[in-house]
């Protein structure tokens, strides 16, 4: 039975468009805690378009569950984690003037990079993830770098196209991840509409973290019900 973690950062995006105090993060964090949520994940980009430093704290504070941050490798991303502390960092890829995410993280062309950073977090406790693409070369040079557990695999061309051959890349990547002991998380463009393909293709599967389509549901369904409905698809129903 997978997990869902909900991405509460276009909440936050929507308190920035007017630097406004509301919509507050932390209450979105807490309704989708109640509506069963298993994990709060966000990301804290370089510009700072959405969640902001004291975002972090907050949750830290408050979130009962389980609080994943989403990072890049960058010395002001440490700086904060090393305050913040949270539960797990998922350390991904992240290009200047990008929309959003726009692949996994090159773990193989910036394996010294990647590994650097992740022994200073494994160095203050902090569990770790990779967001990379469904590849085997970067899944099996994920599991040899200090204090990984987990991979994320990023889920876009399978969400963009929902294509086969995209889901049975997922399903084979799921697998290969498995093998070499490491935890399995998904995300990135899924919707409650191609969900449910991939939780049958890849049962294997442990954690689905869903952001934009989620609060987008949220406008018209309310953000408890949206929560819901979400948990229900990671579970196969």
């Amino acid at each position: 039975m997978s997990r869902l973690g909900v991405n509460i950062d276009h909440v936050a995006t929507l308190r920035q468009a007017r630097r406004a105090k509301y919509p507050d993060p932390l209450a979105a964090a807490l309704i989708a805690e109640r509506a069963g949520a298993d994990q709060i994940t966000v990301h804290l980009r370089g510009d700072r378009r959405h969640i902001q430093d004291h975002d972090l704290f907050r949750l830290q504070a408050s979130v009962q569950t389980f609080l994943n941050v989403e990072a890049a490798c960058t010395d002001d991303m440490f700086a904060v984690l090393d305050q913040v502390r949270p539960h797990r960092v998922t350390l991904v890829e992240e290009r200047p003037g990008e929309v959003t995410t726009e692949g996994g993280l090159d773990v193989v062309r910036h394996r010294d990079e990647v590994a650097a950073f992740c022994a200073r977090l494994q160095a203050i406790g902090i569990r770790i993830a990779l967001f990379v693409d469904p590849d085997d070369e970067q899944i099996a040079q994920s599991c040899l770098l200090p204090g990984v557990d987990t991979v994320e695999l990023n889920t876009a061309a399978y969400a963009e196209t929902g294509a086969a051959d995209e889901l049975a890349r997922l399903a084979k990547a799921c697998l290969r991840a498995r093998e070499m002991d490491l935890m399995v998380a998904a995300g990135h463009g899924l919707t409650l509409h191609n969900l449910g393909a991939l939780v049958r293709a890849a049962p294997g599967i442990e954690e689905y973290n869903i952001g934009h389509a989620l609060i987008g549901d949220a406008v018209f369904l309310g953000l408890d019900e949206s929560v819901r409905r979400y948990k229900a698809a990671c579970r196969g129903a």
